[in-house]
């Protein structure tokens, strides 16, 4: 994994832009303002959000990554020597979690997401459940989810 493989990814996302807010060499990429993946000048690797403090924790108590320096808890830096595709499936999850969470209005001029994150992301997009189902020939269910809102 390098510099240049996290760019060429993040460069395939629709809508997402590079700068370099701090100056000195780092390369943030953001879409619609704000940032999914920084790599640093100093610190090796990429650092990339997740979805949760728990999230987070988890990939660095595996191994697969460490603590972002200087960023919320819910990031982890994702060090050079991670594997190519650990790399991409982390790199998207981080873009759609930020594209998802733009005004509805930014969304809507972004491209559409298409097909390039199921290329990017391990075995299609498809998660551990699913694969599972589909190699044991059963379709994949998706459980019930509660409802939100007033309780009558």
């Amino acid at each position: 994994m390098s510099r240049e493989i996290v760019n060429a990814v993040c460069r395939t996302l629709p809508g997402a832009e590079v700068s370099d807010p701090w100056g000195g060499g780092h390369d943030a990429w953001k879409v619609g303002g704000k940032m999914f993946a920084c790599v640093g000048a100093v610190m090796p690797g990429v650092s990339v959000k997740t979805d949760s403090e728990e999230t987070a924790q988890m990939l660095i108590d595996s191994g697969v990554a460490v603590k972002a320096r200087y960023l919320h808890r819910s990031w982890v830096n994702l060090p050079w020597g991670t594997s190519e595709e650990e790399l991409r499936h982390r790199l998207v999850a981080s873009y759609q979690l930020v594209r998802s969470s733009l005004p509805n209005k930014a969304q809507a001029q972004l491209a559409p997401l298409g097909t390039a994150p199921a290329t990017l992301c391990p075995a299609g997009g498809r998660g551990p459940v699913r694969q599972a189902a589909e190699r044991d020939g059963q379709p994949h269910r998706r459980l019930p989810q509660p409802r939100r809102g007033r309780r009558s």
